[in-house]
Protein backbone atom coordinates (compact mmCIF):
# COMPACT_ATOMS: atom_id res chain seq x y z
CA UNK A 1 0.00 0.00 0.00
CA UNK A 2 1.52 3.30 -1.32
CA UNK A 3 1.77 6.94 1.39
CA UNK A 4 -1.00 7.68 -1.23
CA UNK A 5 -3.61 4.75 -0.83
CA UNK A 6 -3.00 5.09 3.30
CA UNK A 7 -3.81 9.14 3.00
CA UNK A 8 -6.97 8.16 0.82
CA UNK A 9 -7.60 5.57 3.13
CA UNK A 10 -7.38 8.57 6.14
CA UNK A 11 -9.52 10.54 4.52
CA UNK A 12 -12.28 7.99 4.05
CA UNK A 13 -12.21 7.06 7.50
CA UNK A 14 -12.81 10.96 8.76
CA UNK A 15 -15.42 11.59 6.25
CA UNK A 16 -17.81 8.28 7.53
CA UNK A 17 -16.44 9.25 10.96
CA UNK A 18 -18.09 12.75 10.84
CA UNK A 19 -21.43 10.90 10.34
CA UNK A 20 -21.23 8.40 12.73
CA UNK A 21 -23.15 9.78 15.78
CA UNK A 22 -24.43 7.04 17.43
CA UNK A 23 -22.40 3.65 19.14
CA UNK A 24 -23.83 1.35 16.40
CA UNK A 25 -21.63 3.48 13.73
CA UNK A 26 -18.84 3.75 15.40
CA UNK A 27 -18.78 -0.10 16.15
CA UNK A 28 -19.63 -0.55 12.24
CA UNK A 29 -16.19 2.01 11.16
CA UNK A 30 -14.35 0.25 13.96
CA UNK A 31 -15.04 -3.34 12.25
CA UNK A 32 -13.87 -1.64 8.78
CA UNK A 33 -11.11 0.02 9.72
CA UNK A 34 -9.43 -2.00 12.40
CA UNK A 35 -11.05 -5.62 11.89
CA UNK A 36 -8.99 -8.65 10.97
CA UNK A 37 -10.30 -7.74 7.22
CA UNK A 38 -9.65 -4.24 6.90
CA UNK A 39 -7.42 -2.72 4.82
CA UNK A 40 -4.95 -1.85 7.71
CA UNK A 41 -4.93 -5.10 8.65
CA UNK A 42 -4.20 -6.87 5.12
CA UNK A 43 -1.48 -4.09 4.39
CA UNK A 44 0.01 -4.96 7.82
CA UNK A 45 0.43 -9.03 6.33
CA UNK A 46 1.62 -7.84 3.19
CA UNK A 47 4.41 -6.20 4.29
CA UNK A 48 6.08 -9.33 3.11
CA UNK A 49 5.26 -8.53 -0.39
CA UNK A 50 7.45 -4.90 -0.06
CA UNK A 51 11.32 -4.34 -0.69
CA UNK A 52 13.57 -4.40 2.20
CA UNK A 53 14.47 -1.51 1.09
CA UNK A 54 11.40 0.14 1.17
CA UNK A 55 9.48 -2.03 4.02
CA UNK A 56 10.41 0.04 7.39
CA UNK A 57 8.76 3.42 5.79
CA UNK A 58 5.69 1.94 4.37
CA UNK A 59 5.41 -0.30 7.78
CA UNK A 60 5.84 3.24 9.66
CA UNK A 61 2.86 5.03 7.57
CA UNK A 62 0.43 2.35 7.99
CA UNK A 63 1.36 2.02 12.07
CA UNK A 64 0.91 5.61 11.82
CA UNK A 65 -2.73 5.33 9.80
CA UNK A 66 -3.63 2.73 12.52
CA UNK A 67 -3.11 4.87 15.35
CA UNK A 68 -4.82 7.74 14.20
CA UNK A 69 -7.96 5.82 13.35
CA UNK A 70 -7.65 4.12 16.73
CA UNK A 71 -7.06 7.42 18.60
CA UNK A 72 -10.13 9.68 16.99
CA UNK A 73 -12.40 6.43 17.22
CA UNK A 74 -12.07 6.40 20.88
CA UNK A 75 -12.48 10.67 20.77
CA UNK A 76 -15.74 10.12 19.00
CA UNK A 77 -16.84 7.13 21.33
CA UNK A 78 -16.28 9.21 24.66
CA UNK A 79 -17.80 12.30 22.83
CA UNK A 80 -20.97 10.07 22.33
CA UNK A 81 -20.86 8.59 25.64
CA UNK A 82 -20.95 12.45 26.47
CA UNK A 83 -23.68 13.71 24.39
CA UNK A 84 -26.06 10.81 25.49
CA UNK A 85 -24.94 10.94 29.43
CA UNK A 86 -25.66 14.76 29.01
CA UNK A 87 -28.69 13.49 27.68
CA UNK A 88 -29.93 11.49 30.62
CA UNK A 89 -29.19 13.68 32.68
CA UNK A 90 -31.09 16.76 31.19
CA UNK A 91 -34.07 14.28 30.96
CA UNK A 92 -33.63 12.32 34.51
CA UNK A 93 -32.75 15.65 36.43
CA UNK A 94 -34.56 16.49 39.23
CA UNK A 95 -34.57 19.86 41.79
CA UNK A 96 -33.06 17.49 45.02
CA UNK A 97 -34.18 20.76 46.74
CA UNK A 98 -37.87 20.09 46.53
CA UNK A 99 -39.64 18.11 49.43
CA UNK A 100 -40.23 14.18 47.91
CA UNK A 101 -43.09 12.19 47.31
CA UNK A 102 -42.70 9.45 49.83
CA UNK A 103 -44.34 6.16 48.47
CA UNK A 104 -47.04 4.99 51.29
CA UNK A 105 -45.58 1.89 53.06
CA UNK A 106 -48.80 -0.30 54.01
CA UNK A 107 -51.36 1.12 56.37
CA UNK A 108 -52.76 0.97 60.25
CA UNK A 109 -54.50 -1.77 61.85
CA UNK A 110 -58.58 -1.33 61.72
CA UNK A 111 -57.91 -2.13 65.50
CA UNK A 112 -55.94 0.61 65.41
CA UNK A 113 -58.14 3.03 63.54
CA UNK A 114 -60.68 2.68 65.79
CA UNK A 115 -58.92 2.49 69.28
CA UNK A 116 -57.36 5.99 68.12
CA UNK A 117 -61.23 7.47 66.89
CA UNK A 118 -62.74 6.07 70.36
CA UNK A 119 -59.91 7.75 72.37
CA UNK A 120 -60.27 11.17 70.44
CA UNK A 121 -63.72 10.98 71.81
CA UNK A 122 -63.06 10.25 75.22
CA UNK A 123 -60.33 13.34 75.75
CA UNK A 124 -62.91 15.20 74.74
CA UNK A 125 -64.64 14.13 78.12
CA UNK A 126 -61.29 14.28 80.44
CA UNK A 127 -60.69 10.59 80.44
CA UNK A 128 -56.90 9.64 80.01
CA UNK A 129 -55.30 6.20 78.92
CA UNK A 130 -53.98 3.41 81.72
CA UNK A 131 -52.35 0.65 80.33
CA UNK A 132 -51.98 -2.76 82.23
CA UNK A 133 -50.57 -6.58 81.92
CA UNK A 134 -52.21 -9.25 79.77
CA UNK A 135 -51.36 -11.98 81.78
CA UNK A 136 -53.37 -10.67 85.24
CA UNK A 137 -53.61 -12.50 88.73
CA UNK A 138 -57.30 -13.93 89.56
CA UNK A 139 -57.46 -11.08 92.40
CA UNK A 140 -57.77 -8.09 89.93
CA UNK A 141 -59.48 -9.89 87.02
CA UNK A 142 -62.15 -11.45 89.51
CA UNK A 143 -62.12 -11.43 92.95
CA UNK A 144 -61.82 -6.90 93.65
CA UNK A 145 -64.43 -7.17 91.04
CA UNK A 146 -67.62 -8.96 92.67
CA UNK A 147 -66.44 -11.96 91.37
CA UNK A 148 -65.64 -14.38 93.57
CA UNK A 149 -64.33 -17.88 93.27
CA UNK A 150 -67.29 -20.14 91.87
CA UNK A 151 -69.25 -17.50 90.86
CA UNK A 152 -71.25 -18.17 87.81
CA UNK A 153 -69.39 -15.05 86.00
CA UNK A 154 -65.91 -17.03 86.06
CA UNK A 155 -68.00 -19.62 84.09
CA UNK A 156 -69.21 -17.81 81.64
CA UNK A 157 -65.82 -15.98 80.82
CA UNK A 158 -64.12 -19.75 80.30
CA UNK A 159 -60.78 -18.42 81.37
CA UNK A 160 -57.22 -19.36 80.47
CA UNK A 161 -54.94 -20.03 82.71
CA UNK A 162 -51.09 -19.72 82.64
CA UNK A 163 -48.50 -21.67 84.86
CA UNK A 164 -48.09 -19.77 88.54
CA UNK A 165 -51.92 -19.45 89.07
CA UNK A 166 -52.31 -16.44 86.85
CA UNK A 167 -55.01 -16.08 83.87
CA UNK A 168 -55.04 -14.24 80.66
CA UNK A 169 -56.92 -10.93 81.05
CA UNK A 170 -60.71 -11.83 80.33
CA UNK A 171 -61.22 -8.01 80.53
CA UNK A 172 -59.87 -4.84 80.85
CA UNK A 173 -61.95 -4.37 83.57
CA UNK A 174 -58.62 -5.50 85.69
CA UNK A 175 -56.78 -2.03 84.27
CA UNK A 176 -59.49 -0.20 86.62
CA UNK A 177 -59.04 -2.26 89.65
CA UNK A 178 -55.39 -2.12 90.35
CA UNK A 179 -56.12 2.03 89.65
CA UNK A 180 -58.18 2.06 92.25
CA UNK A 181 -56.35 -0.08 94.56
CA UNK A 182 -53.82 2.88 94.28
CA UNK A 183 -56.59 5.07 95.44
CA UNK A 184 -56.24 7.94 93.05
CA UNK A 185 -57.71 11.62 93.84
CA UNK A 186 -61.28 12.26 92.45
CA UNK A 187 -62.41 12.82 89.65
CA UNK A 188 -61.08 9.98 88.23
CA UNK A 189 -61.67 9.52 84.48
CA UNK A 190 -59.42 6.98 83.10
CA UNK A 191 -60.02 4.56 80.04
CA UNK A 192 -57.88 0.95 79.21
CA UNK A 193 -57.92 -0.67 75.60
CA UNK A 194 -56.25 -4.18 74.89
CA UNK A 195 -56.32 -7.41 74.09
CA UNK A 196 -58.81 -10.03 75.77
CA UNK A 197 -58.66 -13.60 76.20
CA UNK A 198 -62.03 -15.90 76.48
CA UNK A 199 -62.35 -19.54 75.62
CA UNK A 200 -64.92 -19.31 73.00
CA UNK A 201 -66.55 -20.74 70.31
CA UNK A 202 -65.60 -18.83 67.28
CA UNK A 203 -68.27 -17.90 65.11
CA UNK A 204 -69.23 -14.34 63.20
CA UNK A 205 -69.09 -12.14 66.26
CA UNK A 206 -66.74 -14.08 68.61
CA UNK A 207 -62.93 -15.18 68.97
CA UNK A 208 -61.13 -16.41 71.58
CA UNK A 209 -58.92 -13.28 71.26
CA UNK A 210 -60.25 -10.04 70.80
CA UNK A 211 -59.59 -6.25 71.62
CA UNK A 212 -61.78 -3.71 74.09
CA UNK A 213 -61.87 -0.34 75.49
CA UNK A 214 -63.27 -0.07 79.34
CA UNK A 215 -63.30 3.98 81.16
CA UNK A 216 -64.19 4.26 84.43
CA UNK A 217 -65.50 7.64 85.72
CA UNK A 218 -65.46 7.92 89.78
CA UNK A 219 -66.54 10.81 91.37
CA UNK A 220 -68.59 12.89 94.20
CA UNK A 221 -72.89 12.49 93.24
CA UNK A 222 -72.39 10.87 89.69
CA UNK A 223 -75.95 9.15 89.00
CA UNK A 224 -77.30 7.03 86.21
CA UNK A 225 -78.58 9.89 84.48
CA UNK A 226 -74.41 10.74 83.89
CA UNK A 227 -74.04 7.44 82.22
CA UNK A 228 -76.72 7.27 79.96
CA UNK A 229 -75.43 10.86 78.77
CA UNK A 230 -71.85 9.39 78.76
CA UNK A 231 -73.03 6.48 76.23
CA UNK A 232 -75.06 8.52 73.85
CA UNK A 233 -72.76 10.98 73.79
CA UNK A 234 -70.32 8.59 72.55
CA UNK A 235 -72.49 6.42 70.85
CA UNK A 236 -73.25 9.03 68.85
CA UNK A 237 -69.89 10.61 68.42
CA UNK A 238 -68.55 7.30 66.81
CA UNK A 239 -71.70 6.49 64.75
CA UNK A 240 -73.25 9.70 63.80
CA UNK A 241 -77.39 9.42 64.14
CA UNK A 242 -77.58 5.52 63.13
CA UNK A 243 -79.95 4.45 65.61
CA UNK A 244 -79.15 3.44 69.41
CA UNK A 245 -80.89 1.67 71.95
CA UNK A 246 -79.90 0.86 76.12
CA UNK A 247 -81.66 -2.68 77.44
CA UNK A 248 -81.08 -3.96 80.88
CA UNK A 249 -77.56 -6.46 81.51
CA UNK A 250 -76.53 -7.87 84.02
CA UNK A 251 -72.21 -7.47 85.07
CA UNK A 252 -71.08 -8.51 88.61
CA UNK A 253 -68.90 -5.21 88.81
CA UNK A 254 -71.71 -2.82 87.98
CA UNK A 255 -75.46 -2.46 89.49
CA UNK A 256 -77.75 -1.29 88.04
CA UNK A 257 -76.09 -2.80 84.40
CA UNK A 258 -77.23 -1.44 81.10
CA UNK A 259 -75.91 -2.44 77.10
CA UNK A 260 -76.28 0.04 74.48
CA UNK A 261 -76.89 -1.41 71.09
CA UNK A 262 -76.61 0.02 67.65
CA UNK A 263 -78.02 -0.87 64.20
CA UNK A 264 -76.37 -3.20 62.15
CA UNK A 265 -74.35 -1.62 59.70
CA UNK A 266 -74.21 -4.74 57.69
CA UNK A 267 -77.40 -5.45 57.31
CA UNK A 268 -79.13 -1.78 58.36
CA UNK A 269 -81.01 -3.10 60.31
CA UNK A 270 -83.58 -5.23 58.37
CA UNK A 271 -81.62 -9.09 59.93
CA UNK A 272 -80.62 -10.05 56.53
CA UNK A 273 -77.90 -10.06 53.70
CA UNK A 274 -78.63 -11.52 50.09
CA UNK A 275 -81.85 -13.27 51.23
CA UNK A 276 -80.17 -15.01 54.10
CA UNK A 277 -80.24 -14.11 58.09
CA UNK A 278 -77.48 -11.57 58.72
CA UNK A 279 -74.46 -13.31 60.65
CA UNK A 280 -72.87 -9.51 62.03
CA UNK A 281 -76.04 -9.77 63.84
CA UNK A 282 -77.17 -13.21 63.84
CA UNK A 283 -80.21 -11.56 62.59
CA UNK A 284 -81.61 -9.49 65.26
CA UNK A 285 -80.76 -5.79 62.97
CA UNK A 286 -79.03 -4.99 66.45
CA UNK A 287 -75.22 -5.12 67.73
CA UNK A 288 -74.20 -4.47 71.61
CA UNK A 289 -71.53 -2.05 71.40
CA UNK A 290 -70.88 -0.65 74.77
CA UNK A 291 -71.80 -2.80 78.58
CA UNK A 292 -72.41 -0.46 81.31
CA UNK A 293 -73.23 0.33 84.70
CA UNK A 294 -73.20 2.16 88.17
CA UNK A 295 -69.91 0.72 89.70
CA UNK A 296 -70.66 -1.75 91.87
CA UNK A 297 -70.78 -1.05 95.98
CA UNK A 298 -68.66 -4.03 96.72
CA UNK A 299 -66.01 -2.97 94.74
CA UNK A 300 -65.87 0.35 95.81
CA UNK A 301 -65.81 -1.22 99.86
CA UNK A 302 -62.90 -3.91 98.64
CA UNK A 303 -60.78 -0.80 97.60
CA UNK A 304 -61.47 1.90 101.03
CA UNK A 305 -64.05 3.82 98.94
CA UNK A 306 -67.15 4.60 100.95
CA UNK A 307 -70.21 4.23 98.09
CA UNK A 308 -72.10 6.46 100.57
CA UNK A 309 -70.13 9.28 99.22
CA UNK A 310 -68.87 8.25 96.18
CA UNK A 311 -70.13 6.83 93.12
CA UNK A 312 -68.93 6.11 89.55
CA UNK A 313 -69.94 4.62 86.01
CA UNK A 314 -67.74 1.91 84.43
CA UNK A 315 -68.45 1.22 80.34
CA UNK A 316 -66.54 -1.16 78.04
CA UNK A 317 -66.78 -1.42 74.26
CA UNK A 318 -66.25 -3.98 71.80
CA UNK A 319 -63.44 -2.46 69.54
CA UNK A 320 -63.28 -5.90 67.30
CA UNK A 321 -66.87 -5.42 66.93
CA UNK A 322 -66.72 -1.94 66.02
CA UNK A 323 -64.25 -2.46 63.67
CA UNK A 324 -66.01 -4.74 61.75
CA UNK A 325 -68.86 -2.82 61.53
CA UNK A 326 -67.48 0.01 60.33
CA UNK A 327 -66.15 -2.03 57.82
CA UNK A 328 -68.81 -3.65 56.96
CA UNK A 329 -67.64 -6.76 57.05
CA UNK A 330 -70.08 -10.06 58.91
CA UNK A 331 -67.36 -11.79 59.86
CA UNK A 332 -65.35 -10.41 63.25
CA UNK A 333 -62.35 -13.20 62.74
CA UNK A 334 -61.93 -11.36 58.87
CA UNK A 335 -59.93 -8.64 61.22
CA UNK A 336 -57.26 -10.87 62.12
CA UNK A 337 -56.66 -12.32 58.99
CA UNK A 338 -54.92 -9.26 56.90
CA UNK A 339 -57.18 -9.52 54.47
CA UNK A 340 -56.60 -5.98 52.02
CA UNK A 341 -59.89 -5.43 51.04
CA UNK A 342 -61.21 -5.00 54.42
CA UNK A 343 -58.44 -2.84 55.13
CA UNK A 344 -59.39 -0.64 52.49
CA UNK A 345 -62.74 0.04 53.33
CA UNK A 346 -61.71 1.37 56.60
CA UNK A 347 -59.44 3.70 55.93
CA UNK A 348 -61.58 4.84 52.85
CA UNK A 349 -64.06 5.65 56.18
CA UNK A 350 -67.06 3.08 55.72
CA UNK A 351 -68.97 3.74 58.58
Amino acid sequence: MSALDIDALVATFRARLAEADDPDALEALRRDYLGKKSPIKLALKGLRAVSAEDRPKVAQAIQAAQKQVEDELTAAREAVEARALAKRLDAEWMDLTMPGLATPRGARHPLTVVEDRVMAVMRQLGFALQDGPEVEHPYYNFDALNIPEHHPARDMQDTFWVDGGYVLRTHTTSVQARLLESRPALPVRVVSMGRVYRNEAVDATHTAMFHQFEGIWVDRGLTFAHLKGTLAFIARALYGDRPIRFKPKFYPYTEPSVGVDIQCGACAGAGRVDGHGCEACHGAGWVTILGSGMIHPKVFLEFGYDPAEVSGIAFGLGTTRMASQWAGVEKARKLYEQDLRVHQTLHRGAR
